[in-house]
């Protein structure tokens, strides 16, 4: 998975943020080849997707309370697991409609759509990430006007 990094220039959209490619799965696969895949791409959620259409998002939290909290076998389908209604975004959305969608709803992932497409997925990391960027940015000038030190290695 690669990150695309932020622009310099102009407001920061979702897509500059987002992780892509997003790790899917059709509705079909099994609960066991979920967690492989999860474990493999090292994310805490798929994305359900048929025919290029979203159907819903699997987390490794629906996986274990949904899944084998609830005594479903390793090999049910991912789609009993599911959330099917799925908040989405925008690639093209400034990341400030990803900061409202994230308060309103109080999950930590977001699949990120363009042309009803899913190309990626924005978690709070990643905008806990730029906010460390934006930060490390301020704070850069500043050491130095303070220090009277140039930035970089002595």
């Amino acid at each position: 998975m690669t990150r695309v990094p932020p622009s310099a220039e102009g407001p920061v959209s979702v897509g500059r943020l987002m992780s892509a490619p997003p790790v899917t799965v059709a509705p079909d696969v099994s609960l066991a080849e979920a967690t492989r895949r999860m474990a493999e791409a090292a994310v805490g959620s798929l994305l359900v997707v048929e025919d290029g259409t979203l159907r819903g998002i699997v987390t490794d939290r629906d996986l274990a309370l949904r899944g084998l909290g609830e005594g479903l076998p390793l090999g049910s389908r991912v789609d009993a697991v599911m959330s099917p209604r799925v908040v989405t975004l925008d690639a093209g959305d400034e990341i400030h409609a990803a900061y409202r969608a994230f308060r309103r709803t109080g999950v930590r992932r977001l699949p990120v759509l363009d042309g009803g497409r899913p190309v990626g997925v924005l978690t709070l990391d990643d905008l806990l990430l730029d906010v460390f960027r934006r930060l490390a940015d301020l704070l850069g000038p500043v050491a130095w006007s303070v220090l009277r030190e140039p930035p970089g290695p002595p």
